[in-house]
Protein backbone atom coordinates (compact mmCIF):
# COMPACT_ATOMS: atom_id res chain seq x y z
CA UNK A 1 0.00 0.00 0.00
CA UNK A 2 1.17 3.46 -0.26
CA UNK A 3 1.48 6.05 1.49
CA UNK A 4 -2.15 7.65 0.69
CA UNK A 5 -3.38 4.47 2.08
CA UNK A 6 -1.93 4.74 5.48
CA UNK A 7 -1.32 8.03 6.18
CA UNK A 8 -4.81 10.17 6.19
CA UNK A 9 -5.70 13.94 6.12
CA UNK A 10 -6.32 15.73 9.35
CA UNK A 11 -9.42 13.78 9.99
CA UNK A 12 -10.90 13.42 13.46
CA UNK A 13 -11.86 9.56 14.34
CA UNK A 14 -15.50 10.50 15.18
CA UNK A 15 -15.71 12.49 11.48
CA UNK A 16 -14.00 9.28 9.56
CA UNK A 17 -16.36 6.51 11.61
CA UNK A 18 -19.32 9.20 10.54
CA UNK A 19 -17.92 8.87 6.54
CA UNK A 20 -17.36 4.94 7.07
CA UNK A 21 -21.41 4.71 8.08
CA UNK A 22 -22.26 6.81 5.24
CA UNK A 23 -20.34 4.58 2.65
CA UNK A 24 -21.44 1.38 3.90
CA UNK A 25 -25.08 2.86 4.04
CA UNK A 26 -24.46 3.83 0.36
CA UNK A 27 -23.33 0.58 -0.93
CA UNK A 28 -26.73 -1.40 1.04
CA UNK A 29 -28.59 0.72 -1.89
CA UNK A 30 -29.93 3.71 -2.54
CA UNK A 31 -30.38 6.30 -0.37
CA UNK A 32 -34.48 7.18 0.52
CA UNK A 33 -34.59 10.68 -0.51
CA UNK A 34 -34.44 11.60 3.43
CA UNK A 35 -30.97 10.12 3.89
CA UNK A 36 -29.65 11.80 0.86
CA UNK A 37 -30.44 15.09 2.04
CA UNK A 38 -29.02 14.09 5.14
CA UNK A 39 -25.81 13.17 3.96
CA UNK A 40 -25.46 16.48 1.36
CA UNK A 41 -26.09 18.70 5.00
CA UNK A 42 -23.54 16.55 6.67
CA UNK A 43 -21.11 16.65 3.64
CA UNK A 44 -21.61 20.41 3.44
CA UNK A 45 -21.19 21.11 7.06
CA UNK A 46 -17.94 21.41 7.20
CA UNK A 47 -14.29 20.76 5.45
CA UNK A 48 -13.47 17.95 7.23
CA UNK A 49 -16.50 16.23 6.93
CA UNK A 50 -15.53 16.65 2.67
CA UNK A 51 -11.71 15.81 3.36
CA UNK A 52 -13.22 12.85 5.34
CA UNK A 53 -15.51 11.57 2.29
CA UNK A 54 -12.67 11.87 0.12
CA UNK A 55 -10.45 9.98 1.58
CA UNK A 56 -12.48 7.22 2.09
CA UNK A 57 -14.03 6.57 -0.80
CA UNK A 58 -10.21 6.29 -2.35
CA UNK A 59 -9.32 3.64 0.45
CA UNK A 60 -12.77 2.24 -0.51
CA UNK A 61 -11.55 1.86 -4.32
CA UNK A 62 -7.99 0.13 -2.90
CA UNK A 63 -9.79 -2.10 -1.06
CA UNK A 64 -11.46 -3.25 -4.01
CA UNK A 65 -7.57 -3.60 -6.06
CA UNK A 66 -6.39 -5.86 -3.21
CA UNK A 67 -6.15 -9.50 -3.89
CA UNK A 68 -7.08 -10.37 -0.18
CA UNK A 69 -9.88 -12.93 0.63
CA UNK A 70 -10.76 -10.61 3.64
CA UNK A 71 -11.70 -7.33 1.43
CA UNK A 72 -13.22 -9.41 -1.25
CA UNK A 73 -15.53 -11.58 1.18
CA UNK A 74 -16.75 -8.31 2.88
CA UNK A 75 -16.99 -6.40 -0.39
CA UNK A 76 -19.28 -8.37 -2.36
CA UNK A 77 -21.00 -10.36 0.53
CA UNK A 78 -24.98 -9.89 0.60
CA UNK A 79 -26.65 -7.27 1.83
CA UNK A 80 -26.49 -8.54 5.79
CA UNK A 81 -26.24 -6.98 9.30
CA UNK A 82 -22.65 -9.58 9.56
CA UNK A 83 -21.74 -7.99 5.71
CA UNK A 84 -22.17 -4.25 7.35
CA UNK A 85 -19.77 -4.99 10.12
CA UNK A 86 -17.04 -6.67 8.49
CA UNK A 87 -16.98 -3.68 5.54
CA UNK A 88 -16.96 -1.13 8.29
CA UNK A 89 -14.20 -2.78 10.05
CA UNK A 90 -12.20 -3.26 7.08
CA UNK A 91 -12.83 0.60 6.18
CA UNK A 92 -11.91 1.57 9.45
CA UNK A 93 -8.62 -0.83 9.31
CA UNK A 94 -7.92 0.50 6.11
CA UNK A 95 -8.26 4.20 6.27
CA UNK A 96 -4.76 4.00 8.49
CA UNK A 97 -3.27 3.62 11.31
CA UNK A 98 -3.76 7.11 12.95
CA UNK A 99 -7.32 6.93 12.65
CA UNK A 100 -7.38 3.53 13.56
CA UNK A 101 -5.97 3.97 16.50
CA UNK A 102 -7.47 7.43 17.56
CA UNK A 103 -11.15 5.10 17.07
CA UNK A 104 -9.61 2.91 19.30
CA UNK A 105 -9.01 5.27 21.98
CA UNK A 106 -11.50 7.53 21.43
CA UNK A 107 -14.91 5.43 20.73
CA UNK A 108 -16.22 2.21 21.74
CA UNK A 109 -15.80 -0.40 19.00
CA UNK A 110 -19.20 -2.35 19.36
CA UNK A 111 -20.83 1.11 18.48
CA UNK A 112 -18.79 1.87 15.40
CA UNK A 113 -19.84 -1.56 14.01
CA UNK A 114 -23.66 -0.95 14.58
CA UNK A 115 -26.28 -2.55 12.30
CA UNK A 116 -27.34 1.42 12.92
CA UNK A 117 -26.76 4.21 14.06
CA UNK A 118 -26.96 8.21 14.42
CA UNK A 119 -24.22 10.73 14.87
CA UNK A 120 -24.33 13.50 17.27
CA UNK A 121 -26.65 15.96 16.90
CA UNK A 122 -29.08 14.05 14.29
CA UNK A 123 -31.94 11.25 14.43
CA UNK A 124 -32.83 8.36 12.28
CA UNK A 125 -36.09 6.49 12.13
CA UNK A 126 -35.31 3.04 10.87
CA UNK A 127 -38.16 0.95 9.49
CA UNK A 128 -38.31 -2.99 10.62
CA UNK A 129 -40.13 -6.20 9.38
CA UNK A 130 -43.68 -6.46 9.51
CA UNK A 131 -44.10 -2.57 10.71
CA UNK A 132 -42.23 -2.05 13.58
CA UNK A 133 -40.01 1.06 13.62
CA UNK A 134 -37.31 2.91 15.67
CA UNK A 135 -36.10 6.51 16.19
CA UNK A 136 -32.69 6.92 17.34
CA UNK A 137 -32.04 9.71 18.76
CA UNK A 138 -28.26 11.63 18.65
CA UNK A 139 -25.36 9.48 19.06
CA UNK A 140 -27.05 6.29 19.44
CA UNK A 141 -26.37 2.74 18.07
CA UNK A 142 -28.41 -0.69 17.74
CA UNK A 143 -28.13 -3.86 16.89
CA UNK A 144 -31.26 -5.77 15.45
CA UNK A 145 -31.78 -9.38 14.88
CA UNK A 146 -35.02 -10.54 13.50
CA UNK A 147 -34.94 -14.34 12.32
CA UNK A 148 -38.06 -17.37 12.15
CA UNK A 149 -38.40 -17.48 15.90
CA UNK A 150 -37.90 -14.05 17.41
CA UNK A 151 -36.96 -10.38 17.30
CA UNK A 152 -34.23 -8.90 19.16
CA UNK A 153 -32.97 -5.42 19.46
CA UNK A 154 -29.96 -4.01 21.52
CA UNK A 155 -29.57 -1.06 22.49
CA UNK A 156 -25.75 -0.42 21.80
CA UNK A 157 -25.51 3.47 23.21
CA UNK A 158 -28.19 6.30 23.27
CA UNK A 159 -31.32 6.48 22.96
CA UNK A 160 -34.31 5.19 21.16
CA UNK A 161 -38.30 5.33 20.49
CA UNK A 162 -39.81 1.64 19.24
CA UNK A 163 -43.33 0.95 18.10
CA UNK A 164 -43.82 -2.24 18.10
CA UNK A 165 -46.37 -4.01 15.45
CA UNK A 166 -47.91 -6.72 16.32
CA UNK A 167 -46.12 -10.16 15.45
CA UNK A 168 -46.16 -13.85 16.82
CA UNK A 169 -42.46 -13.90 17.65
CA UNK A 170 -41.49 -12.45 20.68
CA UNK A 171 -39.66 -8.87 20.76
CA UNK A 172 -36.83 -8.67 23.49
CA UNK A 173 -34.99 -5.41 23.65
CA UNK A 174 -31.58 -5.92 25.58
CA UNK A 175 -29.59 -2.77 27.45
CA UNK A 176 -26.53 -3.28 29.13
CA UNK A 177 -28.67 -2.88 32.41
CA UNK A 178 -31.35 -5.52 31.50
CA UNK A 179 -33.47 -6.94 29.46
CA UNK A 180 -37.00 -5.67 27.88
CA UNK A 181 -40.22 -7.42 26.98
CA UNK A 182 -43.17 -5.02 25.32
CA UNK A 183 -46.23 -5.97 24.66
CA UNK A 184 -48.18 -3.91 21.48
CA UNK A 185 -45.82 -1.06 23.16
CA UNK A 186 -44.32 2.71 22.21
CA UNK A 187 -41.81 3.41 24.16
CA UNK A 188 -38.39 5.38 25.17
CA UNK A 189 -35.89 3.72 26.57
CA UNK A 190 -32.11 5.84 26.92
CA UNK A 191 -29.00 4.08 28.56
CA UNK A 192 -26.61 5.70 30.79
CA UNK A 193 -23.58 4.31 31.87
CA UNK A 194 -24.50 2.95 35.36
CA UNK A 195 -28.22 2.86 34.78
CA UNK A 196 -31.43 2.90 31.48
CA UNK A 197 -34.46 4.95 31.54
CA UNK A 198 -37.34 3.55 30.36
CA UNK A 199 -40.60 5.84 29.72
CA UNK A 200 -44.08 3.55 28.50
CA UNK A 201 -46.00 5.91 25.97
CA UNK A 202 -48.41 3.22 24.79
CA UNK A 203 -49.04 -1.18 25.87
CA UNK A 204 -46.94 -2.09 28.45
CA UNK A 205 -42.99 -3.75 28.65
CA UNK A 206 -41.63 -5.75 31.27
CA UNK A 207 -38.28 -4.91 33.04
CA UNK A 208 -35.74 -7.59 33.81
CA UNK A 209 -32.38 -6.29 35.18
CA UNK A 210 -29.45 -8.50 34.31
CA UNK A 211 -28.24 -9.07 37.58
CA UNK A 212 -31.79 -9.19 39.74
CA UNK A 213 -33.12 -12.50 40.98
CA UNK A 214 -36.67 -11.79 41.97
CA UNK A 215 -39.75 -11.55 39.22
CA UNK A 216 -40.03 -9.08 36.86
CA UNK A 217 -41.27 -5.34 37.04
CA UNK A 218 -44.01 -4.26 34.37
CA UNK A 219 -44.44 -0.99 33.50
CA UNK A 220 -47.81 0.10 32.22
CA UNK A 221 -48.78 3.08 29.81
CA UNK A 222 -47.98 6.80 30.80
CA UNK A 223 -45.31 5.60 33.16
CA UNK A 224 -41.14 5.48 33.45
CA UNK A 225 -38.71 4.37 35.39
CA UNK A 226 -34.66 4.10 35.85
CA UNK A 227 -33.34 0.50 36.63
CA UNK A 228 -29.70 -1.11 37.13
CA UNK A 229 -28.05 -4.47 36.61
CA UNK A 230 -29.21 -5.37 39.94
CA UNK A 231 -32.92 -3.32 40.63
CA UNK A 232 -35.25 -0.43 39.95
CA UNK A 233 -36.55 2.82 41.28
CA UNK A 234 -40.19 3.51 41.88
CA UNK A 235 -42.12 4.09 38.88
CA UNK A 236 -43.82 7.50 38.29
CA UNK A 237 -45.84 9.45 36.24
CA UNK A 238 -44.32 10.50 32.44
CA UNK A 239 -42.22 13.66 32.92
CA UNK A 240 -43.92 16.46 30.39
CA UNK A 241 -41.96 16.57 27.35
CA UNK A 242 -40.61 12.86 27.77
CA UNK A 243 -39.76 11.45 24.14
CA UNK A 244 -40.14 15.19 22.99
CA UNK A 245 -36.94 14.69 20.80
CA UNK A 246 -38.47 12.71 18.23
CA UNK A 247 -40.24 16.45 17.02
CA UNK A 248 -37.01 17.68 17.09
CA UNK A 249 -37.95 19.57 20.79
CA UNK A 250 -36.22 19.76 24.23
CA UNK A 251 -38.96 20.33 26.92
CA UNK A 252 -37.90 22.27 29.68
CA UNK A 253 -40.30 22.82 33.12
CA UNK A 254 -38.54 24.32 35.90
CA UNK A 255 -35.26 22.70 35.48
CA UNK A 256 -32.13 23.40 36.10
CA UNK A 257 -30.18 25.24 34.17
CA UNK A 258 -26.83 22.93 34.66
CA UNK A 259 -29.02 19.68 33.80
CA UNK A 260 -30.67 21.93 30.55
CA UNK A 261 -27.14 22.57 29.26
CA UNK A 262 -26.15 18.97 29.67
CA UNK A 263 -29.47 18.06 27.47
CA UNK A 264 -28.52 20.39 25.07
CA UNK A 265 -24.68 19.77 24.96
CA UNK A 266 -25.52 15.90 23.56
CA UNK A 267 -27.31 17.36 20.54
CA UNK A 268 -23.87 19.70 19.48
CA UNK A 269 -19.44 18.87 19.49
CA UNK A 270 -17.27 20.09 21.64
CA UNK A 271 -17.79 21.62 25.20
CA UNK A 272 -20.82 22.78 26.32
CA UNK A 273 -20.10 23.91 29.99
CA UNK A 274 -22.46 25.80 32.76
CA UNK A 275 -21.09 28.20 35.50
CA UNK A 276 -21.72 26.62 39.07
CA UNK A 277 -23.17 30.25 39.95
CA UNK A 278 -25.78 29.59 37.46
CA UNK A 279 -26.42 26.06 37.44
CA UNK A 280 -29.27 26.07 39.88
CA UNK A 281 -31.17 28.75 37.61
CA UNK A 282 -34.55 27.34 36.79
CA UNK A 283 -35.47 27.55 32.93
CA UNK A 284 -38.82 26.27 30.92
CA UNK A 285 -40.03 26.27 27.82
CA UNK A 286 -39.36 23.83 24.74
CA UNK A 287 -36.48 24.45 22.44
CA UNK A 288 -35.43 23.31 19.12
CA UNK A 289 -32.86 20.67 19.27
CA UNK A 290 -31.72 20.99 15.51
CA UNK A 291 -30.44 24.60 15.72
CA UNK A 292 -28.17 24.39 19.67
CA UNK A 293 -27.10 28.20 18.67
CA UNK A 294 -30.23 29.72 18.42
CA UNK A 295 -31.14 28.05 22.07
CA UNK A 296 -28.04 29.54 23.57
CA UNK A 297 -28.79 33.20 21.95
CA UNK A 298 -32.30 33.53 23.68
CA UNK A 299 -30.91 32.04 27.02
CA UNK A 300 -29.62 35.85 28.18
CA UNK A 301 -33.31 37.09 27.40
CA UNK A 302 -35.18 35.25 30.14
CA UNK A 303 -31.99 34.40 32.61
CA UNK A 304 -29.34 36.82 33.89
CA UNK A 305 -27.05 34.87 32.18
CA UNK A 306 -23.95 35.46 29.25
CA UNK A 307 -22.86 32.72 26.81
CA UNK A 308 -19.28 33.27 26.15
CA UNK A 309 -17.62 31.32 22.89
CA UNK A 310 -14.06 30.49 23.21
CA UNK A 311 -14.11 28.27 20.19
CA UNK A 312 -17.17 26.74 18.31
CA UNK A 313 -16.39 23.97 20.23
CA UNK A 314 -16.15 25.18 23.65
CA UNK A 315 -19.10 27.50 25.13
CA UNK A 316 -19.51 28.42 28.59
CA UNK A 317 -22.82 29.83 29.84
CA UNK A 318 -22.10 32.45 32.76
CA UNK A 319 -23.09 35.01 34.80
CA UNK A 320 -23.61 38.25 33.72
CA UNK A 321 -23.40 40.08 37.13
Amino acid sequence: MNGTFNNPPDIAPQVAEQAVSWLVEMQGGALSPRRQQAWEHWLDAHSEHQRAWEHIQRVNQRLRGLHSPLAHAALNAPKSSTRRQALKLLLLVGAGSAVTYGLRQQLPITPLLADYSSPVGQRRTVKLHAGSQIQLNTASAVDVTFDAQQRLIRLLEGEMQLTVADDPRPLHVVTAHGLLQPQGARFNVRQLRDHTQLAVFAGQVKLSPVAHSGGALVVEARQQVSFTAKAWNATHALDAGSGAWVDGMLVAAHMRLGDFLAELGRYRRGQLNCDPKVANLLISGTYPIDDTERVLDVLPLSLPVRVRRFTRYWVTVESNV
